[in-house]
């Protein structure tokens, strides 16, 4: 049994991780300040012997013993990251020089959720970690860019000065259960309009190109990476080498609502990136066979069934 620290761990993914985690037999602790994580996301798990919540903001330190550290702290979604940009940044920043010199302090091995979004809009394509991206670091996007950027190097250098453990996984949209309908996400928006027979709005003229990767790939993924030697720091890159345009994607969603919706377009967002697929060499190589196991059609059917009951416990008794 390890004893494990799980900052941001009332979110979509740390909610997950929790779960995971705590199924592998490792003590849990959940450290949250609900900035945009929600407790009805771990409360089932509040009974749990080895689970422990605490209400706590990265930006300030915290003192705590344990074995390993999982930083995913940051609001993930751009609706909520431009919504207090200074604190996103604080949260990527000041989170990680905390969690780092916790790390340090009692010889713990941290591992750092970064994303593609350090790609920025890509000029690589697929993008591979050795590639530096194209960021905009004054656009309405970079408090989230820069911020994870920034925690990446103030990784690096930890290690490299101080010794520490660290391991560094650049995560790709990532969709299933626990998300929110409301966080500006492309894949619950979709579903959300979808089951409500509304038009389906994309951004610029639909051709643009993501990958999606289902929750519980990413956690395998994750977890792998925590295991590796020491030596193998990362990044590394973590998501579904499947490659979608916005119009497939939307059509898909159509297809198994069984929604009258319609499809209609919006102009594109600052700085939103044209092209977005990983090169996962890098992780086939080093997380013991990692792959990617759940499909697209897959995934969505069940994420849709998960958006299905929230919104049917959500209307008003007939």
């Amino acid at each position: 049994m390890k004893r494990i620290l799980i900052t941001g761990g009332a979110g979509f993914v740390g909610s997950h991780l929790c779960e995971y985690l705590l199924d592998k037999g490792n003590e849990v602790i959940c450290l949250d300040n609900f900035f945009t994580g929600k407790k009805q996301k771990i409360i089932h798990l509040l009974d749990h012997p080895y689970f422990e919540l605490v209400r706590h903001d990265v930006t300030m330190p915290y003192y705590i013993e344990v074995d390993e550290i999982y930083n995913l702290a940051c609001p993930a979604s751009p609706i909520h990251y431009q919504f207090n940009p200074i604190k996103t940044i604080k949260t990527s920043v000041m989170g990680a020089i905390n969690m780092l010199g916790l790390a340090k302090r009692i010889r713990a091995k941290i591992l750092q959720a970064s994303t593609s979004e350090v790609y920025g809009d890509p000029d690589e394509h697929p993008q591979t970690e050795q590639y530096w991206g194209n960021v905009n670091p004054i656009g309405i996007r970079s408090c989230y860019d820069e911020g994870k950027r920034c925690a990446e190097s103030l990784f690096v250098n930890y290690h490299k000065q101080n010794d520490v453990r660290i391991k560094i996984v650049r995560i790709f949209n990532t969709y299933g259960p626990k998300m929110e309908p409301d966080d500006g996400r492309v894949v619950s928006n979709f579903i959300i309009q979808a089951l409500k027979n509304k038009d389906i709005t994309i951004f610029g003229d639909g051709t643009q190109t993501r990958s999606f990767q289902y929750i519980s790939d990413l956690l395998e993924g994750m977890f792998r990476m925590m295991s590796t030697e020491d030596s193998f720091t990362g990044p590394v890159n973590i998501g579904n080498s499947g490659e979608y345009t916005m119009i497939g994607l939307a059509r898909e969603i159509i297809d198994l609502t069984g929604s009258g919706s319609k499809i209609c377009y919006l102009p594109l967002p600052e700085d939103d990136p044209i092209q977005r697929q990983p090169d996962i060499s890098l992780a086939r190589e080093k997380l013991n066979g990692w792959e990617p196991v759940v499909g697209l059609r897959d995934g969505l059917k069940r994420t849709i069934d998960y958006f299905e009951r929230l919104l049917s416990e959500s209307l008003p008794p007939v």
